[in-house]
């Protein structure tokens, strides 16, 4: 998928947990699933090591040092962080040994429970916003929306056999034209997008990856409106946050150029995330 690509496999996993935790040295390591920066290995039933393969995006000191203080004031299951692997000569990046989160991914266009789930997420994006923003990092996607402009109009261009693209441009103009955030910064996950998601029975039961959060304003975790649900939930979704239109706007403007940068990028390397995007884009509008 990258240029800069760090090979991993099971050997080099159990590789690594054999020479820096040994007491799991003897659990089975199995490929759970590929992100688009990380991949993560079972170890045992109850453990996951997360491995990121591009140099530029592990995130771990950061979810090593907030994980533990974020979970202490959500009532949704997100990851306990058991162990912190050192770069070896195999393997150059930090990474982690993390608990194992039971659930079901959501699938959009699939959910039984929409109005239900679109409710456990505005509870999940108020919770993260009344924490504490003390100390906390910038978030990876809470400042202006500005810097994407040129990246996500050439984007757009590249993928007009499978979207509508003026009315897209029309959206992000009206995003880019909308005030700034003007409060004080606040938490955000930064990354709500359907892979990240867990859920049990329909209801919201876990949240994964945690590595871009941080503050700032706070819009882009709206983009999980657009990446799950369908439009009536939405509308449920923003009415229990009290969302007014500039954010909802910005919020629309962080879920349209993530999808949009990745449509072409992973086309022809990681079809769910194209996937993922092409719906995006398509609940938008395009």
């Amino acid at each position: 998928m990258h240029a800069d690509e760090v090979p991993v496999d099971e050997q080099l996993v159990r590789r690594l947990v054999r020479d820096q935790f040994p007491n799991w040295a003897s659990l089975p390591v199995s490929l759970a699933a590929t992100g688009t920066v990380n991949a993560m290995y079972r170890l045992g039933d109850s453990m996951v090591v997360r491995l990121p393969f591009v140099p530029d995006s592990t995130g771990i000191g950061f979810e090593a040092e907030w994980l533990p203080k974020i979970a202490r004031e959500l009532d949704v299951a997100i990851p306990s962080v058991l162990g912190i692997g050192e770069p070896t000569s195999a393997y150059p990046l930090p990474w982690l040994v993390l608990n194992w989160l039971e659930g079901d991914m959501v699938v959009p266009g699939e959910l039984e429970n929409a109005d239900e789930l679109a409710s456990d997420l505005a509870v999940f994006i108020t919770d993260m916003r009344r924490l504490d923003p003390i100390g906390a990092p910038a978030g990876y996607r809470c400042g202006p929306l500005h810097p994407l402009d040129s990246e996500v109009r050439k984007c757009l261009s590249q993928v007009g056999d499978l979207v509508r693209v003026p009315e897209l441009l029309l959206l992000w103009q009206r995003a880019l034209d909308a005030p700034s955030w003007a409060g004080a910064p606040v938490w955000a996950h930064c990354d709500l997008l359907s892979g990240n998601v867990l859920t049990s029975e329909g209801r919201l039961s876990g949240i994964l990856d945690f590595a871009a959060a941080g503050v700032g304003d706070p819009a882009c975790d709206l983009m999980a409106g657009w990446s799950m649900l369908p439009a009536a939930s939405r509308e449920i979704f923003r009415g229990l946050l009290g969302i007014d239109d500039h954010e909802w706007d910005r919020g629309r403007g962080w879920a349209l150029s993530q999808a949009a940068i990745a449509l072409p990028y992973y086309r022809n390397t990681f079809p769910a995330m194209a996937t993922t995007s092409l719906h995006i884009l398509g609940e938008l509008g395009g």
